[in-house]
Parts: structure tokens; C-alpha cells; sequence
């Protein structure tokens, strides 16, 4: 009798323990789908994220609207570019969520930028330049080195803001880690050809991943950040660029490719439409794809 119950306590227990619910997931939020993507493959089934913005959009330019504002609300972690990219909106979005957990300085609010050495600093910020960042570049996801940085820093966090599972964040941050330095290799490899190429590009936005292949963006399609190229500009560009000519002119999917196909059909060099992140393009799914399909469409162009 006595090890009936003993047995019948424990197998109370056990039900006991089942129906308990499992503990809900960290709730992330991501400023870009780059990040979404890394928050991902650091948290697995320990985080549920989601993007403010998409593929599709300039992330300098959205809306906070009452939808986005609605997930900010609920998010125990807010994962941004910084270095002024969100300047536009995020202040926005964070004053109207009333989320005390994702605000400047809490733990709950991770800048990446702050994990890297930006690039194109200016050493004079007047608005009359257009769109000019003074901190420097901030599209810094586009050098996959700095992928490594901010995921090494983003591990860290994650396991500030969710103490019960740091352990797990290490473990997938060390497996990320070594897949993503054997991806790197590979990538290397293939881009070694366009070492020393010059190109144009429509914006600066590429210019980590120019820096990062060795290729020479010599010439910007705007006149100023973020401003649209008029004919006549262009017209000032292609002068350029017969006298300095330029292998490919580049250009992020989210940007009208007008510019780049006026100045391709008249200098001769191919317009190369790039996928900027995550999502923007069949085979952009994660980081891994973005970067596949990059160092698929750049070689093939140069040929």
C-alpha cells in the first residue's frame, strides 16, 4: 500500500509538471530584418522576434505606425542599428510604446553599432549635406566581420535580459560563430577577383561590403545622401566616369534602379541590383543566404 502511494504521488508530480506552461519566449523586437535574423539564430526557440521594417523599405525612411507601436509595447528587448540610422522614427516608437524596459541605457535596448568601428565619418555635419550621419556609416551589416562583433555583443545581452537561459545563448552564439568563419572563408574566396575594381553606387549604404571585398567605390549616383539624382547630375557623373571608368555601378533593392540603368546604358559598365538584407531575395532567408547570393551576383557581373 505504502509503495502505491508512493508511486501514485509521483506519477501526480509528473502530470503536475506537464501541465504547467512552458515558459513564453523571449519577445524581441528588431528595428531591421538583418537583425531579426541574428536575434534568430542566437535565441532559437527561446525568442520570438519580428521586424519593424522589411526588405523592401529604406530603413531610414518608415512610419511608427499604431501597429509597430502596439509590438514596441510588449517587447522585453528592442535590437537596433543605431548610429542614427532609426534617428527618423525610433525616438517615435519609443516614447509612444510607454515601455519602460526598451529605452536609451536599459538593458532592454541594444544599439549595434556601438559593438563596431564605423566608417565615413564626417568631419563636418551641416543638414544642408543631405542625409549625413555624424557618428559614420551606419549599414554596418553589410561587412560580415561586423556580424561577428555584434553577434558575440547581442549573446551577451540576450543573456542579460533572460538570465534563466544564458547558457543557451552562448552555446548557439558558439556554433554561429564557427559556422559563420567557415562561411567567411568561402566568401572570401569568391570575391577575391573583385579586389581593387571600381564601381559606382547609387548610395553608401554598400560601402562596408566595398571595403570588406577591396573594391573602390569611387563615385556616388546622389548628389547628396538620401537626395535623387537629377539628369543633369547623372549627366555630370557619366563625364566622370569616362574618364575614370567603373566596372559595375551597384545598387540596394529598395532603390529605384532608374539612375543606375541611364548611367549602365551610357557607360556601358552592367547596373547590379543587390540584395541590402535579410528577405530581399529569394535566396536571402538568413544572413548566410544574403551573403551567398551577394558573392553570387558581384563576381558574375565583373565576368
Amino acid at each position: 500500500m505504502k509503495i502505491f502511494a508512493l508511486s501514485w504521488l509521483a506519477g501526480l508530480s509528473i502530470m503536475l509538471l506537464a501541465a504547467q506552461p512552458a515558459r513564453a519566449a523571449l519577445s524581441v523586437l528588431a528595428c531591421e530584418p538583418e537583425w531579426a535574423a541574428l536575434v534568430e539564430e542566437i535565441g532559437g526557440d527561446r525568442v520570438r522576434v519580428s521586424s519593424a521594417t522589411t526588405a523592401k523599405q529604406d530603413p531610414h525612411r518608415i512610419e511608427a505606425r499604431p501597429s509597430l507601436i502596439a509590438r514596441a509595447r510588449s517587447a522585453d528587448l528592442l535590437v537596433c542599428t543605431g548610429a542614427e540610422l532609426e534617428v527618423g522614427w525610433l525616438p517615435l516608437l519609443q516614447r509612444e510604446s510607454g515601455n519602460a524596459r526598451i529605452q536609451p541605457g536599459k538593458p532592454g535596448y541594444f544599439e549595434a553599432a556601438r559593438h563596431v568601428t564605423l566608417i565615413d565619418k564626417p568631419q563636418i555635419v551641416d543638414r544642408s549635406m543631405g542625409d549625413v550621419h555624424a557618428a559614420g556609416n551606419p549599414h554596418i551589416h553589410l561587412d560580415p566581420r561586423n556580424i561577428a562583433r555584434v553577434a558575440d555583443a547581442l549573446a551577451a545581452r540576450l543573456a542579460q535580459v533572460d538570465v534563466a537561459n544564458a547558457g543557451h545563448y552562448a552555446e548557439r552564439n558558439r556554433d554561429f560563430q564557427q559556422r559563420w568563419l567557415a562561411a567567411m572563408a568561402r566568401w572570401e574566396a569568391r570575391g577575391a577577383p573583385l579586389k581593387g575594381a571600381p564601381v559606382a553606387t547609387h548610395h553608401k549604404n554598400l560601402n562596408y561590403l566595398a571595403s570588406w571585398l577591396g573594391l573602390k567605390a569611387v563615385i556616388t549616383l546622389e548628389p547628396k545622401p538620401g537626395v535623387d539624382p537629377s539628369v543633369a547630375y547623372l549627366g555630370e557623373v557619366l563625364a566622370r566616369v569616362k574618364d575614370r571608368p567603373v566596372k559595375m555601378i551597384l545598387h540596394a533593392n529598395y532603390e529605384s534602379p532608374r539612375a543606375s540603368r541611364w548611367l549602365s546604358e551610357r557607360s556601358g559598365a552592367p547596373a547590379v541590383e543587390l540584395p541590402y538584407t535579410v528577405g530581399a531575395s529569394a535566396a536571402a532567408r538568413d544572413l548566410f543566404g544574403l551573403y551567398d547570393d551577394l558573392l553570387a551576383r558581384l563576381p558574375g557581373a565583373l565576368k
